[in-house]
């Protein structure tokens, strides 16, 4: 993979907020990755990861214009908290 398509981790959470969060990122043309190993392990018939950190994966070319989706994200999630 050369550095153009590389994919960045920009959040772990929850599968309420991952969703969430991939939802937003999606609504202005940034097309993220979800990879939860605790349910690709239970899959597998292996326990691997739990079920609260889930991680969310964009192409590092559009952490840019994600920065500040992220950013207020986070800020909302705060304050509900």
């Amino acid at each position: 993979m050369n550095e153009k398509n590389k994919m960045i981790r920009i959040y772990t959470g929850t599968e309420i907020s991952v969703i969430s969060l991939k939802n937003k990122l999606e609504e202005t043309g940034i097309y993220p990755l979800i990879k939860n190993d605790y349910k690709s392990g239970m899959a597998a018939g292996i326990l691997v990861g739990t079920p609260s950190t889930i991680d969310l994966y964009i192409q590092q070319t559009d952490y840019k214009d994600a920065e500040p989706i992220i950013g207020e994200f986070i800020r909302n999630k705060n304050k509900a908290i």
